[in-house]
């Protein structure tokens, strides 16, 4: 979008992408974008922002930060911002405004305008954490029900084994961080890092960014990335396993459970 494009625009307007450095906040909820040649408003009211971390080492940047619309005011002035969706008449103005069909896409950044696309396409390769938003639930779920399951027959010495299993597994969302299997969750990182790289390179590959590269070369990224992929989960089963082998060893060894 630039300012000769904006004076042929009708009321109906079109999907565009914008590009700028912030200039004010109005209305608590209005944007004020300053481009090269035009400065456009952006309501912000109840639409998904967010903020690109600035990448220092080689590596894979980090996954884009969501902000809540109503504390964008924290952003300081001039910082730079990507705009992409529909600009329509509102308030008998020009304006970008998200809707049902077309959700408003707003990313602030902090890097070099010519590497903005490749920059967004691999930080949207999010990590693939232990931990996340569902972790907590999903570990008190099992936890409970594992406790519910050695409780009924705690009293039953013919299911002591059904018992001390229970019990164990109730452990088993903390096992990776523990030795031996420790240094199976290393590695299980390590690859899925590799994987993520992998995966990122096949995204910026099929939208063009490599053009140095054959139809066989980009399907070969996604295959290597679905290998190791899989290796990992099994890398990081086995460390749980391996785990789970030591803690049974070391209850036999006390005499607490036979085999």
């Amino acid at each position: 979008m630039d300012y000769s494009l904006y004076r042929r625009l009708n009321k109906d307007g079109g999907i565009f992408r914008f590009t700028g450095g912030i200039e004010s906040i109005t209305d608590g909820h209005t944007l004020w974008v300053r481009g090269d040649d035009l400065t456009l408003p952006v309501s912000l009211e109840k639409i998904k922002c967010y903020l690109l971390p600035v990448n220092e080492g080689t590596g894979l940047p980090q996954a884009p930060e969501p902000v809540k619309w109503n504390r964008i005011s924290t952003i300081t002035e001039g910082a730079k911002v990507f705009i992409g969706g529909r600009i329509k008449s509102d308030n008998n103005r020009m304006n970008f405004i998200t809707e049902k069909e077309m959700p408003l896409m707003v990313i602030f950044y902090n890097c070099p305008d010519d590497e903005l696309p490749s920059s967004i396409i691999r930080a949207a390769r999010t990590r693939n954490d232990y931990w996340n938003s569902i972790t907590v639930v999903s570990i008190v779920i099992g936890v409970m029900s594992l406790l519910y399951i050695a409780s009924l027959f705690l009293d039953r010495p013919a299911f002591r084994l059904t018992v001390i299993s229970a019990l164990a597994a109730v452990f088993i969302p903390v096992l990776p961080i523990f030795p031996p299997g420790f240094l199976f969750t290393l590695l299980y990182r390590r690859l899925t890092w590799n994987a993520r790289n992998l995966r990122a390179e096949y995204d910026l590959a099929r939208f063009g960014f490599m053009p140095e590269l054959s139809a066989q070369d980009v399907k070969k990224f996604a295959h290597r990335a679905y290998a190791l992929e899989v290796f990992a989960c099994l890398v990081m089963v086995f460390g749980v396993v391996i785990n789970l082998v030591f803690i049974f060893l070391i209850l036999n060894l006390f005499k607490v459970i036979s085999f």
